[in-house]
C-alpha cells in the first residue's frame, strides 16, 4: 500500500497544481476524471498494441547502438506514447463543449498524460521499489506532465484556430521531441555522463511549460 501511495502521490500533486492554474473557469471534475481514466487505460492499451507491432516489424536488438536507441527513443517510445495520449485529447476532450478556451488544452492533455503516467508508475514502482518511486517522482512523472503541457498548449490554440490540423500536429510533434530527447539520453547511458542530457531536456521542458501556462492564463477569454 505504501508503494502504491508513493507511485500515485506525485501524479495527484501535479493534477492539483494544473487544476489550480486554471484561474478563470474550472473544468468539470467528471470530465477531468474521465480523461484521466482514458489515459490510464485506453492510452496504455493503444501503446501496448503499437509496441507489439514495432517489436515485430522494427526489432531493435542492439542496446549499444546509438542509432537504434535514437530510433527507439523517438519513433518507438516517444511517438507511440504521445500518439496514444494525443488521440484521446483530439477525439474526445477537444470536442467537448466545456473545452472553451485555449488553457483547457493544457488541462485535458495533462489529465490524460497523468492517467498514463499513473499506470506506468504503478508498474515500475511495484516492480522496483522505494528508490524507483522517489526517483520517478522527480523525473519521469514531471516529464510526462511537461509533455502534456506542451502538447496541450498547441491543442488549446488549435480548437479556436483555422489552422487546427497544423497546430494539433505541432503539439504532438513537440511532445514527441521532448519525450524522445529525455528517453534517448537515458537509453544511451553506456556513454559516461550522457544521462545529464535527460535532465537538461526536462529542465527546458519545465521552463517552456511554465511559459505556456502563463501565456494561456494571460490570454484567457474569461479573464476580467
Amino acid at each position: 500500500m505504501t508503494l502504491l501511495l508513493l507511485a500515485v502521490a506525485p501524479i495527484f500533486i501535479i493534477i492539483i497544481y494544473i487544476y489550480t492554474r486554471d484561474l478563470y473557469e474550472k473544468e468539470p471534475k467528471k470530465l477531468l476524471a474521465i480523461c484521466f481514466m482514458l489515459g490510464a487505460i485506453v492510452s496504455i492499451i493503444i501503446t501496448s498494441i503499437l509496441y507489439y507491432f514495432f517489436d515485430i516489424f522494427l526489432p531493435l536488438t542492439n542496446a549499444l547502438s546509438v542509432i537504434q536507441q535514437f530510433v527507439k527513443a523517438f519513433l518507438v517510445v516517444g511517438l507511440t506514447e504521445e500518439f496514444s495520449k494525443y488521440i484521446i485529447v483530439r477525439y474526445y476532450a477537444q470536442k467537448k463543449r466545456d473545452f472553451n478556451e485555449p488553457f483547457d488544452g493544457i488541462v485535458y492533455a495533462v489529465m490524460v498524460s497523468m492517467g498514463f503516467a499513473a499506470t506506468e508508475n504503478i508498474f515500475y514502482v511495484i516492480e522496483n521499489g522505494y528508490q524507483t518511486a522517489i526517483l520517478r517522482a522527480f523525473t519521469a512523472v514531471p516529464a510526462h506532465a511537461t509533455f502534456g503541457v506542451l502538447m496541450g498548449y498547441f491543442m488549446g490554440k488549435a480548437k479556436f484556430s483555422k489552422n487546427r490540423i497544423i497546430l494539433n500536429l505541432s503539439g504532438l510533434l513537440l511532445a514527441i521531441i521532448f519525450h524522445g530527447a529525455y528517453d534517448f539520453f537515458l537509453f544511451i547511458d553506456f556513454i559516461p555522463g550522457i544521462w545529464i542530457g535527460a535532465f537538461i531536456s526536462l529542465f527546458i521542458g519545465l521552463v517552456l511549460s511554465r511559459k505556456a501556462i502563463k501565456r494561456h492564463q494571460n490570454n484567457s477569454v474569461f479573464k476580467s
